[in-house]
């Protein structure tokens, strides 16, 4: 009997749910930037220099970005590693890591990337300094085994990065509910043609673990010192865990 999982609000057959994803961002690759600036009218470039400053990356480090699509954190990250670091940029969509390897080259940066499942990643353990993981972790199947594995390629003392949707503070629930289920559907109708997708990410943020719960996840998975960050009045949150 094949096990069931969520796809927004559906339940659905963890193969069709992996494959529903994928035609997601198959169709929403070459706008994907576009729509979160517009989405979230440019928050997400803040989200996500805060995740860079509590990563303690420095020059000469080794960062994995899980789930890296277009490729913004592997941006802020090779800047920071220098010469001596390295950064690879990894995802299971191939739209999504080629649009963000043709921008990284155009930015003048030639890292190296994988299309790789993040329950499966191919890379040794003990390996990185530093993992991270922007908006993919709800999109994930078995979002336990993908925290292992981050946790397996992290090196003693490196630290996982989860930046991610969570819930909301509750005064601001209804206007929030409104703007993701009537306003980001109509503007990805507009701006991508694709309405269906973007009801979905927006289903998809109300079955994620809500902070305490991703945090008692994380401690599963064996990470330590597991703390979070409320952003934006919990709209986004920031989860960091150590392997020691």
């Amino acid at each position: 009997m094949n096990s069931k999982t969520h796809f927004g609000f559906e339940q659905v057959a963890e193969a069709e749910k992996a494959r529903r994803v994928a035609e997601v961002f198959d169709s929403v690759a070459q706008k994907y930037d576009l729509m979160n600036d517009v989405m979230s009218v440019g928050m997400h470039r803040l989200w996500k220099l805060f995740t860079l400053a509590r990563s303690g990356v420095r020059e000469g480090s080794r960062v994995l970005d899980v789930a890296g699509g277009t490729g913004d954190l592997a941006l802020a990250f090779a800047g920071k590693v220098g010469k001596t670091g390295e950064v690879w940029l990894t995802d299971i969509n191939n739209a999504m890591l080629t649009n963000g390897r043709d921008r990284l080259c155009d930015k003048g940066f030639l890292i190296p990337v994988a299309q790789c499942d993040a329950e499966k990643l191919p890379f040794p353990d003990d390996y990185f300094d530093c993992v991270t993981v922007a908006f993919g972790l709800r999109n994930m199947t078995h979002k336990g085994s993908a925290l292992a594995e981050m946790r397996r390629v992290l090196r003693p003392g490196g630290c996982l990065l989860v930046l991610e949707f969570s819930q909301v503070w509750k005064p601001l629930a209804p206007a929030y509910d409104f703007y993701s289920f009537k306003v980001i559907p109509r503007i990805g109708q507009i701006i991508t043609g694709d309405e269906a997708s973007y009801r979905y990410l927006a289903e998809s943020i109300r079955v994620h673990p809500d902070q305490e719960k991703l945090k008692e996840m994380m401690e599963q998975a064996g990470l330590e010192k597991v703390d979070y960050f409320n952003l934006t009045l919990g709209v986004v949150a920031l989860h960091r865990g150590f392997k020691f």
